[in-house]
């Protein structure tokens, strides 16, 4: 492959995930956003403690979608490492996005629920530009790329067509021998000669 393709290759393939990052990550903004509001008009919990509570359980959401849907062809090897790290890394995110909402509410005075929506989703939109990068390079980590792969099944075939052209050679050299040794056989035939019959004379 032409080092322009591959690099179309690679293009393609980042567009492909970041379509099912923002897929998964649209799901879990609903339910942040969901969770958020109803605990704000339905409980008297404070405006950021019930965006950490809705960011929560969106995290959640996110890893189920994550791991079963955008990245379940990476590594699934060290599932331990990989949800430590993820909850290590949401736990940051979750620090971005409210922290975003905290200096907006205390910092401010904007505490309006529209101000607070507002601030809200400022903060998951910051937030996911830092687990996007952090998940990918991380948590989610990619399987050994197939360039290792093909080169591996290269030197393979590399190997299987060395045996089989000493197979052939070793074939070809038995057959030399054999129509020398035929040869040889043929000439000694020749120098000693046939006995001729002898000549029967004729009854007159």
């Amino acid at each position: 492959m032409s080092e322009r393709g591959a690099l179309r290759a690679k293009l393609d393939k980042l567009v492909r995930e970041i379509a099912k990052f923002g897929l998964v990550g649209g799901v879990g903004l609903l339910v942040n956003m969901a969770v958020f509001n109803l605990v704000r008009h339905t409980t008297e919990v404070p405006v950021v403690r019930a965006s950490i509570l809705a960011t929560v359980v969106a995290i959640a959401c996110n890893y189920a979608g994550f791991r079963y849907f955008a990245y379940r062809d990476r590594d699934k090897s060290g599932r331990t490492r990989e949800l430590t790290l993820f909850l290590l890394f949401s736990l940051a995110g979750l620090v971005i996005e409210n922290g975003v909402l905290y200096a907006a509410t205390y910092g401010f005075g904007w505490d309006t629920p529209l101000q607070s929506n507002v601030f809200k989703f400022s903060g998951i939109a910051v937030a996911t530009l830092f687990r996007f990068w952090s998940y990918r390079t991380w948590v989610f980590r990619a399987l050994p790329t197939d360039a290792g792969t093909d080169a591996q099944a290269g030197a393979d075939s590399g190997a299987g067509a060395d045996a089989g052209a000493g197979v052939g050679a070793r074939a070809g050299d038995e057959a030399v021998q054999t129509a020398e040794a035929i040869l040889q056989r043929a000439e000694r035939k020749a120098q000693v000669g046939d006995p001729v019959p002898a000549a029967v004379p004729r009854r007159r």
